[in-house]
């Protein structure tokens, strides 16, 4: 699988995680992507019934779920243990005909008990708290570790394809949301992404994302390597 880095990403100290404690009850945006806990993530609000959302939201928590939603699938159609993930609104900006753009970081994970009629335009879920199983610490570390270091040779050679001179990303120090932060760095199908989020072992993830930058990294590095030459336009420095 080709591997693409979403160089545009929030800068690491925007991601920071949000650790928040589950709601019971939160409005529902099905939306067909998926929102990680840390991840930054822009949202355009326009459809009336959102905005009717936003302003609750505004007004109240500042929360809301995303649940991932397939496209061409009614909103309804949402399956009871479906997972999904805190959003928290972080900025809002108000458009003169009403929409609005918002970003949001990601928080808690949470499982849908039930979705509840309330009269409200939106949907609205009953939720349950969805945590991490746990897991021998040692072998986390060791796993983390292996990510760390193929994250930098990755994002290094991403960085230099691309001409990006940026600050370097920083990774979390938590190995349960390190795989997350990688995920949201890099291109994954809508239905990787689902089983990343719905995953409750940490060590699980974080094969996942190693099994995805392994044959990655020595195939960026040499596209690195040729992109370096061609910018000398084959006038670099030579040893006799």
């Amino acid at each position: 699988m080709p591997l693409f880095f979403l160089l545009s990403a929030a800068h690491p100290a925007e991601q920071a995680y949000f650790a928040s404690v589950t709601p019971a009850r939160l409005p529902l945006f099905p939306l067909p992507l998926v929102l990680f806990p840390g991840a930054k993530l822009p949202l355009h609000i326009f459809e009336q019934r959102y905005r009717c959302m936003l302003a609750d939201c505004l007004s109240g928590s500042r929360q809301f779920g995303i649940v991932c939603r397939q496209d061409g699938r009614p909103d309804h159609a949402l399956s009871p243990g479906t997972v999904g993930c805190v959003a928290q609104i972080e900025t809002c900006e108000t458009l003169p005909d009403g929409r609005a753009n918002i970003t949001v970081t990601g928080g808690d994970r949470f499982a849908l008990e039930r979705i509840v009629m309330t009269g409200e335009p939106y949907l609205v879920g009953d939720l349950a708290p969805y945590t991490d199983l746990a897991e021998p610490g040692a072998l986390l570390g060791d796993l983390a570790r292996d990510s760390y270091t193929l994250f930098a040779r990755v994002a290094t050679a991403a960085r230099a394809i691309a001409d990006d001179s940026s600050t370097p990303i920083d990774l979390p120090s938590d190995p349960a949301q390190l795989a997350f932060t990688i995920a949201s760095l890099v291109e994954l199908d809508l239905d990787a992404r689902q089983a990343l989020l719905r995953s409750r072992s940490p060590a699980a993830r974080l094969r996942d994302i190693l099994s995805l930058l392994e044959p990655a990294a020595p195939a960026l590095e040499h596209r690195a390597a040729v992109h370096a030459r061609a910018r000398t336009n084959g006038h670099g420095s030579h040893t006799a």
